[in-house]
């Protein structure tokens, strides 16, 4: 019977460190802009931290409620146009993080159900190659937003204003 207890106790340390930390996987800084009207797009944006010691990869394919489809795209310049593209995955170095923002990598949603409105959070499921399937909530800014947080200024005024007073690409000052 002592047997028994050695080697379930030699069996549960080991398994501890990687029951601790076994995905590796942080995804943070979850968010959607606000959708105007009838539209029946919207994009989600996010922040993946590998913090494990071995590549995994997020899958293509992420699903929501609030939408008919949800995958993952790229939006990129080529040869002066914008272009938005499906991507089947991404990987995720160790000890790398990769950001979904506008005009780069998002979660495209597709057949939104309603429009989502500043201030709600929309369920996401994204599925990773190794950590498998991970739940987390985007938290809704307002129309226009161009970063997580971003609301209008009924609570704050200044929350939410941008203070970038560059000119765009192929304007002068």
């Amino acid at each position: 019977m002592r047997n028994i207890f050695a080697v379930a106790a030699i069996a549960v340390l080991i398994a501890v460190p990687a029951w601790a930390d076994s995905s590796g996987i942080k995804v943070d800084q979850v968010w959607a802009r606000a959708t105007p009207g009838a539209a029946k797009t919207g994009a989600i944006y996010l922040t993946v931290t590998n913090t494990g010691t071995t590549p995994d990869t997020l899958e293509g394919a992420v699903s929501t409620p609030v939408a008919e489809h949800a995958d993952l795209h790229e939006m990129k310049m080529a040869n002066g146009v914008m272009e938005m593209r499906p991507v089947k995955s991404l990987t995720i170095d160790p000890g790398k993080s990769v950001t979904l923002a506008p005009s780069g990598y998002h979660i495209m949603l597709t057949g939104l159900k309603a429009p989502l409105k500043e201030g709600q959070t929309v369920p996401l499921t994204l599925t990773f190659e190794h950590a498998g399937a991970q739940q987390v909530t985007a938290s809704v800014a307002k129309v226009g937003a161009m970063h997580a947080g971003e609301m209008s200024g009924a609570a704050n005024p200044a929350q939410g204003m941008s203070h970038d007073m560059s000119p765009m690409p192929g304007m002068s000052k």
